[in-house]
């Protein structure tokens, strides 16, 4: 995995390292590695926003997942403890710019909106904590990731991706399958591994994942 210039009332994993470059905002434990896997390392971390007890897995269970695969990526995570399937983005802002003033990240990933409403609350929080503003952190690098769900079932007219990540598949597929209770079918390892193929070959790489551009600077 390469590393370039994008380099109470919560869970929270206490061991935070002295610089993160990157924070993503993941609607749910299991968007990161669905979204974005090749990002996942020491210097990220990873704000989710809600995790809920459902009759086939538990609060719990869910978060024993996400210890392992943080064990596994070696990423430092938060839960919040906003209703799952109810988010609001004005209740989403302040925690958001909260976390990237604490954390001061070089890029800060978001989920393209989806027919999901979590991710689209969370996109649109996103942009508004990560808007240009003379007194919160100005974070350089701003991207889109997609998932499956934004790939098979559009929310709306498709763009094309404009940044391109590889990755080892299996290693992406190793960190997915620690999340037993979230493998599905319309998120199947193969929907993943066919996804992945099709990026890659945008970029003549065998397997890839892909982002849209919201704002880079370049800071030469």
């Amino acid at each position: 995995m390469h590393r370039d210039v994008f380099s109470g009332i919560f869970e929270y994993n206490a061991e935070m390292a002295a610089n993160h470059n990157i924070l993503i905002l993941s609607p749910h434990i299991d968007d990161e590695v669905l979204g974005c896997f090749s990002f996942l390392g020491p210097d990220c971390f990873v704000l989710y926003f809600g995790a809920e007890d459902r009759p086939t897995v538990s609060r719990n269970e869910r978060i024993q997942e996400l210890e392992r695969a943080a064990g596994m990526l070696e990423f430092q995570w938060e839960v919040l403890d906003n209703p799952v399937n109810n988010y609001r983005m004005p209740d989403l802002i302040p925690t958001i710019e909260q976390t990237i003033n604490r954390l001061k990240p070089l890029t800060v990933l978001m989920p393209e909106p989806s027919y999901n409403q979590d991710h689209r609350a969370v996109y649109d929080a996103g942009l508004v904590a990560t808007r240009p503003h003379d007194s919160n952190w100005f974070v350089p690098n701003v991207l889109i990731f997609e998932q499956p769900d934004s790939v098979v079932w559009f929310h709306s007219a498709p763009s094309e991706p404009t940044y391109f990540r590889e990755i080892q598949i299996e290693r992406k597929l190793t960190a997915y399958a620690l999340y037993a209770s979230q493998v599905r079918g319309h998120r199947s390892p193969e929907t993943l591994r066919a996804q992945a193929c099709l990026r890659g070959a945008q970029i003549c790489k065998s397997y890839a994942e892909a982002f849209r551009v919201k704002r880079i600077v370049d800071s030469r």
